[in-house]
C-alpha cells in the first residue's frame, strides 16, 4: 500500500528520542537530571486553574466558535499592542485562536505556501519549523546563523539564499535553541528585504516574554510591515501552560481567512474552558506577576550556571549567556566530539539529559542545548556534572 512520501523527508524528534531514553533509564532505577526539556518546571498559576474549572462547571464543555471567543482575541490584541509598541490587530478579523503555538505556525505556513515554494529558515533553529514546511510540500533553504555572528544570520546571507521560488522567511526570537535575538535595526532591515522581494515573514514569538536584559523586539513592531508579517504566539512558556495547548495567530485578514478554513477542517475549535482560562491569564494582574516571577527565577538560574562556569575557567567548553528563552547552547566544539556522542556519554555516565546541537542544524553541531527550566538544585548539580565530565576527557 502507498504511503505519503513526504514523511521520508523528516525524522522523528531527537528531543523525544532523548526523553524516551531518559524514561528508560529512570525505569531501570537510575536517577536522571532532566536538563533536556523545554517545559517550565512551574505549575500553572492556581487562579488560571480556578477559571478553567469554573468554566467547565458552567457548561463550557461543548463546541466553541472556530475563530475563538472574542474576549480571548481581544486580550491577545491588547497583548500584541503592548508588545509591538502600539501596532493594532483587529480581534474580529486579524486574530485566530489556535491549538497551541505549533498549530498556529502550521496554519500560517499552510495559508501562504504553495507546493514547491521555498522558505528561508535560520540554521540553527527548532526543527519543527522546517519539518512543517516539508510536510506541506515546500522546500527549506537554511540560512547560516553561525555562533561567531551571535547565532543571527548576517543580512547578506538572506540575500544569498534568495531564489525566484522564495516566498517566506521564518524567524524565532528569542531563539530555541540559542536564546539569541537581533536588534531593532536588524529586524527593520530584514523587513525591508522581505518587502523588496515580496516575502512573508512568519515570526514565532513564544519566548518573547522570556528575556534577561533588554526586551526582545517583536517582528510586528513596525506598523508599515503589517501587510507581510504573521505573528505566532502561545501561552505555553510565559505562563507554564504547555499542556493546555492554547495559542494564537495574528496576520492580515486574507491569511486569517485561509487559516480559519484550515482550522475548521482540522480541529474545529479550541476547548472553550481552556480559552476562558487563557483570556484570564493574558489580562489578570496576579498572573502577570506570577509570569514575571518565573522569568526572574530563570534569570537566577542563568546566573547559577555562569557562576559555576567561572570555576571551570580552563574547561574546553565555552559558555555564553543566553539573551532570552530558558536554554544555554553550550559550545563543545573544542573537544572534537559529535554533539550526539557528547549527549549520549553524559547521559549514560553522569545521568544528565541534554539535547544534541546537531538536532537544530549544521551550525548546531558541536553544541549542546541545556535548559534552566528545572529546579535550582538540578541546574546546579547537572551543570557541575557536565563540567566535571569534560575535565576527565
Amino acid at each position: 500500500m502507498n504511503l505519503n512520501q513526504n514523511f521520508n523527508l523528516i525524522r522523528q524528534s531527537a528531543t523525544v528520542a532523548i526523553a524516551d531514553r531518559v524514561l528508560e533509564l529512570k525505569a531501570s532505577g537510575r536517577e536522571i537530571i532532566p536538563l533536556q526539556v523545554g517545559d517550565p518546571d512551574f505549575a500553572t498559576p492556581q487562579a488560571v486553574l480556578d477559571v478553567a474549572f469554573k468554566a467547565m462547571q458552567d457548561g463550557l464543555t461543548h463546541y466553541g466558535p472556530s475563530r475563538g471567543y472574542l474576549d480571548l482575541r481581544q486580550a491577545a490584541a491588547t497583548t500584541l499592542a503592548r508588545d509591538t509598541q502600539g501596532v493594532l490587530f483587529n480581534p474580529e478579523t486579524e486574530i485566530l485562536v489556535t491549538h497551541g503555538g505549533i498549530h498556529a505556525y502550521y496554519l500560517a505556513i499552510q495559508s501562504v505556501l504553495n507546493p514547491g515554494d521555498e522558505v528561508l529558515i535560520p540554521d540553527p533553529s527548532w526543527p519543527t519549523h522546517a519539518n512543517m514546511v516539508k510536510l506541506l510540500h515546500g522546500r527549506v533553504v537554511y540560512v547560516p546563523a553561525p555562533a561567531e555572528n551571535g547565532f543571527i544570520p548576517p543580512l547578506k546571507a538572506w540575500e544569498e539564499a534568495l531564489t525566484p521560488k522564495t516566498r517566506v522567511i521564518v524567524i524565532n526570537y528569542p531563539s530555541n535553541p540559542t536564546g539569541a535575538y537581533p536588534s531593532r535595526d536588524y529586524l527593520y532591515q530584514l523587513h525591508e528585504f522581505a518587502a523588496r522581494h515580496h516575502l512573508w515573514i512568519i515570526s514565532d514569538e513564544v519566548y518573547k516574554n522570556l528575556y534577561y536584559n533588554e526586551k526582545a523586539v517583536s517582528a510586528g513592531t513596525f506598523p508599515e510591515v503589517k501587510d507581510h508579517t504573521i505573528l505566532v504566539n502561545s501561552l505555553s512558556k510565559t505562563y507554564a501552560m504547555t499542556g493546555w495547548r492554547i495559542g494564537y495567530l495574528a496576520a492580515p485578514q486574507q491569511v486569517l481567512d485561509n487559516a480559519l478554513k484550515a482550522g475548521q477542517n482540522s480541529i474545529t475549535c479550541v476547548a472553550p474552558f481552556v480559552q476562558k482560562a487563557a483570556a484570564f491569564a493574558l489580562t489578570d494582574d496576579g498572573v502577570q506577576k506570577a509570569a514575571t516571577k518565573m522569568r526572574d527565577t530563570y534569570a537566577r538560574r542563568r546566573e547559577i550556571v555562569l557562576d559555576i562556569a567561572r570555576e571551570f575557567d580552563q574547561s574546553p567548553v565555552k559558555v555564553t549567556a543566553p539573551q532570552g528563552a530558558f536554554y544555554f547552547f553550550l559550545d563543545f566544539r573544542a573537544m572534537g566530539i559529535s554533539s550526539v556522542d557528547i549527549c549520549e556519554q553524559i547521559l549514560e555516565e553522569e545521568g544528565v539529559g541534554l539535547v544534541p546541537g546537531a538536532t537544530f542544524g549544521e551550525q548546531g553541531e558541536g553544541f549542546v542545548r541545556m535548559t534552566v527550566a528545572a529546579s535550582d538544585a538540578d541546574v546546579a548539580l547537572g551543570f557541575r556534572k557536565i563540567m566535571d565530565w569534560t575535565q576527565r576527557q
